[in-house]
């Protein structure tokens, strides 16, 4: 493994440790989403369709998402850990990546619990909804993190992250609902995909100004 991967796994398992220690983020990401669920259950009507079920799935994720991402740069904050981790001989993007695939996991097993008990309350999960689910995934921990450690550094963090990310992530809801109710939704799953990469290449190209400030 080279260093820079090496660097990346490190800081991953990082923070899968300290959530497997401290059992805060990922729970509490679970049981709000699924009571966000049972709400949306009650409140929509019974002839409402498909589309509007996945609509309040994504905004169900989204939100869910958000409040992981509150949480994500905390212990580095609350510990002075973030300036050991920009003064390290590393790669400070590798500081970014290594967030955002423990954000991801953070959101599979989250999302583990959601889509089970969204079949359950609304419909079945179609194979085209899961993959658009995973492509946006990977946008939300790729922007997320990136915002999340903005909004760390700042005393309206809990203000600044919502007023940055969800701008951000409304084209991730537009691709993620579009691939879940569109017969052929090849063409959201690209838009996606292309969302993945810009922004992947940004946040990894700015991180380590945004850190620095």
């Amino acid at each position: 493994m080279s260093g820079y991967a090496a660097d990346v796994a490190a800081l991953a398992r990082k923070d899968l440790r300290l959530e497997l220690r401290a059992r805060e983020v990922v729970p509490a990401m679970s049981v709000f989403v699924v009571a966000t669920l049972v709400v949306f259950h009650f409140a929509l009507p019974p002839d409402s369709g498909r589309t509007a079920a996945y609509g309040l799935l994504w905004v169900a994720l989204v939100f869910t998402a958000l409040l992981g991402l509150g949480r994500a740069w905390v212990p580095e904050r609350e510990g002075g850990v973030l300036d050991g981790l920009v003064l390290a001989p590393c790669d400070r993007s590798a500081i970014w990546l290594g967030k955002s695939l423990a954000t991801l996991a953070f959101l599979a097993v989250m999302q583990a619990v959601a889509l089970p008990a969204f079949a359950l309350f609304f419909a079945p999960i179609r194979g085209q909804a899961i993959v658009g689910i995973v492509l946006a995934d990977i946008g939300i921990c790729a922007v997320g993190s990136l915002v999340s450690a903005m909004a760390a550094a700042g005393r309206t963090r809990d203000l600044v992250l919502p007023l940055v990310f969800l701008p951000l992530a409304i084209p991730l809801i537009v691709g993620g609902i579009g691939s879940s109710v569109a017969t052929h939704g090849s063409h959201y799953l690209l838009f996606l995909v292309l969302y993945d990469v810009l922004f992947s290449i940004l946040s990894w190209a700015s991180f380590e100004y945004v850190i620095t400030e």
